[in-house]
């Protein structure tokens, strides 16, 4: 990736990284930088998740029992934490997904009003 690539990706808003972290987990269980990578891979590298955000996400996700965790060998077999989204989770994700759409649609409207509004 060059320096102008990494100067385009995006720093995510904490409520917009617990559900990008509860909809990775949808697909299955995973550690912390499988998540990571996972979110950058499906954004084609445009949002970027750094630790700093992303143990901090987790942990709040766990608080409000939206995942577990157990420990586990990663793909290098190494230690690792491994999350797991819960019943509770996949419900708040469907809601999130749902306030999600009508956020994104909402500022469609105020973006690309109808043609001749506004101008």
């Amino acid at each position: 990736m060059t320096s102008r690539e990494r100067r385009s990706r995006i720093e995510l808003l904490q409520g917009t990284l617990d559900l990008l972290v509860l909809r990775t987990l949808l697909l299955g269980p995973a550690h912390g930088h499988a998540i990571a990578r996972a979110i950058e891979f499906r954004s084609d590298d445009v949002l970027q998740v750094e630790q700093g955000s992303l143990y901090p996400a987790l942990h709040r996700l766990l608080k409000r029992k939206w995942i577990t965790a157990e420990d586990g060998p990663s793909e290098n077999n190494r230690r690792a934490k491994f999350y797991r989204l819960t019943a509770k989770g996949r419900r708040q994700l469907e809601l999130e997904t749902s306030k999600w759409d009508a956020l994104a649609a909402a500022i469609g409207r105020i973006l690309r009003p109808a043609e001749g509004e506004g101008e």
